[in-house]
């Protein structure tokens, strides 16, 4: 029809970036496995001083960002962050 305006549709796929990075960060706080609802995909390891060691595959500088919020907004002591390609974690 002339004059009628139709709009298409345009499909977004939600894709999940695939990971590429390998994070390792320290907190001065002794977390229980409860705590793993907040990190979610992290591997959660009690390590000396009373202190937990959490480590994963991210996706990207984003996710870093993200998980750093996380840990601010959740008051925990943050110790240190180590970032590395995916590719040399096995070397870690």
């Amino acid at each position: 029809m002339p004059g009628e305006l139709r709009l298409g549709t345009l499909e977004l796929e939600s894709k999940t970036p695939m990971p590429n990075l390998f994070v390792k960060i320290i907190l001065q706080d002794d977390l229980s496995e409860s705590w793993t609802v907040w990190f979610e995909g992290l591997c959660f390891e009690k390590i000396e001083n009373n202190s937990t060691c959490l480590s994963g595959a991210i996706a990207d500088q984003s996710a870093l960002y993200g998980l750093l919020e996380r840990i601010r907004d959740l008051n925990l002591h943050l110790v240190s962050v180590q970032v590395h390609p995916l590719s040399q974690a096995g070397n870690l």
